[in-house]
């Protein structure tokens, strides 16, 4: 088993929706990135990532890069897919929490679940995504932006 964790914010921007856990969810603002922005999406790539000793998802798809203009960042959780799946591994489980005061991720949690579960090519039952607020505190609570955290289990196929 290999065990990996990952973190990823971004500080919202004018726009009127957000793309989390590949879902597109409305909202006030859209988020400053290169890519499309999604923070579980990335945060979830950086955990799978670490827990092959591979990096992170910034040296698989760099920014600087312009192929990686406006990306769906499921595009990067397929690739990384298959980096688990020629390593001889697959997803045990994945733990995701978003970070914000807003939007709720309660009512868009399920079809997130469904969205990675998918990308992943494992059972939506191990997927987990949940949210919390900080309380009105630090960049997140002032609505200054949202992030997301991730820690994986990957299990050896052999």
């Amino acid at each position: 088993m290999r065990i990996g964790q990952g973190f990823d914010v971004h500080a919202f921007a004018p726009g009127d929706h957000l793309m989390l856990g590949g879902e597109r969810i409305a909202h006030t603002h859209g988020v400053a990135a290169h890519s499309d922005g999604d923070v579980v999406i990335h945060a979830l790539c950086d955990a799978l990532l670490g827990a092959l000793a591979l990096g992170d998802i910034g040296r698989h798809f760099p920014p600087s890069d312009p192929q990686w203009k406006d990306a769906d960042s499921r595009d990067f959780l397929g690739a990384v897919a298959g980096m688990i799946e020629a390593r001889g591994y697959r997803v045990g489980n994945a733990d995701i929490t978003v970070v914000c005061e807003r939007p709720k991720i309660g009512p868009h949690a399920d079809a997130m679940r469904a969205n990675l579960a998918l990308d992943l090519n494992v059972d939506a039952s191990r997927i987990s995504v949940k949210a919390t607020t900080t309380e009105r505190l630090g960049l997140t609570g002032r609505g200054e932006g949202i992030a997301a955290l991730a820690v994986v289990l990957l299990e050896s196929l052999d």
